[in-house]
């Protein structure tokens, strides 16, 4: 029982992450049907952004934290317009080899600048362990950090969707962007700040693993990434508390997995948990069956 209860906690520290992660792909697919597999790099260069800032200026945890979430925002912002914006209406093949050029451009030019070889995050976070249960549950208190600035920035994100103007275009252009473009609705600019949240929040997940594993290294978003791809699409792609239960149950499953000597396997099972969800619920666990009408 307390191993089950150990890895639990452990589990919903890395479903945090994934969480972060997936919202970004959810936020984006919602409103422009684009997969962004350049989102897993994004979230790698997060975690670089954190490691120069506290390493090479001396920044605290929060103002690198936040630092990062701003370059990872502007980032996506670019990436939108030089990269998505030109083929918004082309086809979805071509976006989708536009999204993976992206993700190898993120990948190798960041090799070039930094070297392909790992970094040790500086440990900014410092924090103490609590026992509990006889001292078979260990629980760090880096772990209670994270679960707090994971479950803030989705508050925060509920808030802006659904109390704010932009955020009423969010949701506006998600329903119909061509009724919501001759409805007012600035639609480019809607999408940038769409890329900007996403990324912003891809940013403070890079950080937060930098500081959870205490290792980065140029290919550390391309796993966590298409994990994060299968947390979105598990809770169904397009809606917001999808992505964040998909995010924890992946965490779960994956340190309950790797507990029970699964640990070589843990991917595989990941993916093949996709599978039969799909095969039950083809638009996911929290997703519904939308008709179109021809």
């Amino acid at each position: 029982m307390e191993q089950i209860i150990q890895q639990l906690i452990n589990g919903i520290s890395l479903g945090s992450i994934y969480a972060l992660i997936a919202l970004g792909y959810t936020m984006v697919y919602g409103i422009i049907n684009l997969i962004n597999f350049a989102h897993g790099d994004i979230y790698m260069v997060g975690a670089y952004v954190g490691y120069a800032l506290t390493t090479f200026f001396g920044l605290g945890f929060l103002p690198s934290l936040l630092l990062a979430m701003l370059t990872c925002s502007i980032l996506g912002i670019i990436i939108e317009k030089v990269a998505y914006k030109p083929i918004r209406n082309s086809t979805r093949i071509s976006a989708l080899i536009t999204a993976i050029s992206v993700s190898l451009f993120l990948q190798y030019t960041m090799m070039y600048f930094v070297s392909p070889q790992t970094r040790t995050f500086p440990n900014v976070l410092k924090g103490s362990r609590i026992t509990f249960l006889n001292g078979n549950v260990m629980l760090d208190t880096k772990n209670i950090y994270i679960l707090a600035i994971t479950v803030l920035l989705m508050v925060g994100l509920q808030y802006i969707v659904h109390k704010t103007k932009i955020g009423k275009s969010m949701r506006a252009a998600s329903l119909d962007r061509e009724a919501a473009q001759l409805m007012g609705v600035d639609v480019d600019k809607t999408i940038s700040f769409t890329f900007a949240i996403g990324s912003a929040l891809a940013g403070a997940a890079g950080v937060l693993v930098g500081v959870y594993y205490n290792t980065i290294n140029p290919l550390m978003g391309t796993v966590p990434g298409l994990k994060a791809f299968v947390a979105a699409v598990l809770g169904g792609i397009g809606i917001i508390p999808g992505a964040m239960f998909g995010g924890f149950f992946l965490g779960m499953v994956e340190t309950m997995v790797s507990a029970y000597g699964g640990s070589i396997i843990k991917d595989a099972v990941a993916f093949g948990i996709l599978i039969l969800v799909l095969l039950v619920k083809p638009n996911g666990l929290l997703g519904k069956t939308i008709k179109e009408k021809v």
